[in-house]
C-alpha cells in the first residue's frame, strides 16, 4: 500500500510493505531513502559507531561522559534486532517509539546515516534524533531525512517534534534550522562530554506552524 504524506510535503510518499510477516515503513524524496534496519546493515553500524563525532554527539556516555566502546558486528546484529522489534509494537500499537531507519542515497543505496524516533509521549509529542557518517556529511542528506521523518510523524498525529543538539555542534544545529525547526531555548550544562559539563539546545517543530508544510517552503528551508 502506498499513502501520500497528506498536507505536510509534495512529493514525499511512506511506503507500507505488509506480508510474510514483515511490515515496513519507506520514506523517500527520491533523493534519498528512509528505509528499515536490516541485518546486513550491521557492518556499517558497527564501523558508524567507532566515529568520533557519532561518539560524542550521539552515543552513550556514563556519568562523566566517557563513551560506551564501538559495536562489535554481534553487538550492531543485536542492536538492529531492537530497531526491528520497536517497528513490530508500532505495527500493533501505532506509536512509533524507537523506530529508526537507514538513510540511504536513493540513485545508489549507499547507506549514509541514521535518523528515527527517539520518544512518543502519550501526548502525541515526539523526540526524533539522526546522524551521518562522514562521507554523507556536508550534502544535504540529513536535513531531507529530518524533514521526511518529521512530516511521516506529523501524519500520524504528532503534535509536536522535538530535537535536541549539543552546544558547538553547529553543523547539527543548522539542519535543524534548515529542517524548519525553531531553537526553543538551552539547556545548560546538561549534558557532559569527558568530564565537561555542556549546554544543550532544544528545537521544536509544531504541525500548524511548520515552514516545510505543504504550499509553504520558502528558499529558506533549501
Amino acid at each position: 500500500m502506498r499513502e501520500c504524506l497528506n498536507e505536510f510535503l509534495d512529493d514525499e510518499v511512506t511506503t507500507i510493505i505488509v506480508g510474510g510477516g514483515s511490515w515496513e515503513v519507506v520514506l523517500s524524496d527520491g533523493g534519498i531513502v528512509l528505509r528499515p534496519w536490516r541485518r546486513e546493515d550491521a557492518q556499517f553500524l558497527a564501523g558508524a559507531s567507532a566515529d568520533p563525532a557519532i561518539r560524542q554527539y550521539n552515543g552513550n556516555h556514563d556519568r562523566h561522559g566517557r563513551p560506551d566502546p564501538a559495536l562489535s558486528t554481534v553487538q550492531a546484529e543485536a542492536t538492529i534486532a531492537e530497531f526491528d522489534q520497536a517497528l513490530v509494537s508500532f505495527a500493533s500499537s501505532g506509536m512509533p517509539k524507537g523506530v529508526a531507519f537507514v538513510i540511504e542515497e536513493a540513485g545508489s543505496g549507499r547507506p549514509v546515516g541514521c535518523c528515527g524516533v527517539d520518544d512518543w509521549t502519550g501526548e502525541d509529542v515526539a523526540q526524533i534524533g539522526y546522524w551521518l557518517v562522514a562521507d554523507g556529511r556536508g550534502q544535504g542528506y540529513a536535513t531531507r531525512a529530518v524533514v521526511l521523518l518529521t512530516a511521516w510523524l506529523f501524519g500520524l498525529g504528532a503534535a509536536r517534534v522535538f530535537l535536541t543538539v549539543v552546544a558547538g555542534n553547529e553543523g547539527s544545529a543548522a539542519v535543524a534550522s534548515r529542517a524548519g525547526f525553531v531553537h526553543e531555548g538551552t539547556m545548560r550544562s546538561h549534558a557532559v562530554w569527558e568530564g565537561q559539563r555542556q549546554d544543550v539546545m532544544w528545537f521544536a517543530a509544531l504541525p500548524s506552524e511548520w515552514p516545510r508544510r505543504r504550499g509553504q517552503c520558502s528558499s529558506d528551508c533549501c
